[in-house]
């Protein structure tokens, strides 16, 4: 019996409340954190984020689809940014749809062009009383999933 077998995190039902509230709820927050400008799209500058002010990154979304499985570059990355979410305490979840999220952040605002989803970070904006209440309930999600050894628990997007 291997360690992630003992230590499996339980299986969520697809039509469970708060998994579908988790869904809306992070579909909430990529909406206002877009409008804010406090959205970081793509691993490289993810990665180069995290490196400069690792204190202003509040959450982490992780994106593949069917085809990216294969990918072992974005596989070894994916587990970096892992870590490196774990050591800081920054909230992290994965989303097996970068074709909803696309619809949901769009091109990017400066080029119009179509950006790298695979890996999107929230920052803390500039102003000091900014609470999305849609982070606080991604937040409660993430650590109740933690309480079943689920570190990095798959969100679906609504449709």
């Amino acid at each position: 019996m291997t360690l992630e077998e003992f230590h499996a995190p339980e299986p969520v039902p697809a039509g469970h409340d708060w998994m579908q509230g988790a869904g809306k709820a992070l579909h909430e927050l990529l909406v206002s954190a877009q409008r804010r400008g406090c959205l970081t799209a793509g691993v490289y500058e993810s990665a180069k984020l995290m490196n400069v002010d690792p204190d202003n990154v509040a959450f982490c979304v992780l994106a593949t689809d069917e085809d990216d499985e294969g990918d072992i570059a974005l596989q070894i990355h994916f587990t970096l940014i892992q870590a490196f979410c774990c050591e800081n305490d920054i909230d992290i979840v994965r989303v097996n749809d970068v074709a909803k999220l696309a619809a949901i952040v769009g091109p990017s605002e400066e080029s119009g062009e179509t950006r790298d989803l695979h890996c999107i970070l929230i920052t803390n904006p500039n102003e000091d009383g900014w609470k999305d209440p849609a982070l606080e309930k991604l937040s409660l999600f993430c650590e109740e999933r933690r309480n079943v050894n689920d570190w990095v628990p798959t969100i679906t997007l609504p449709e």
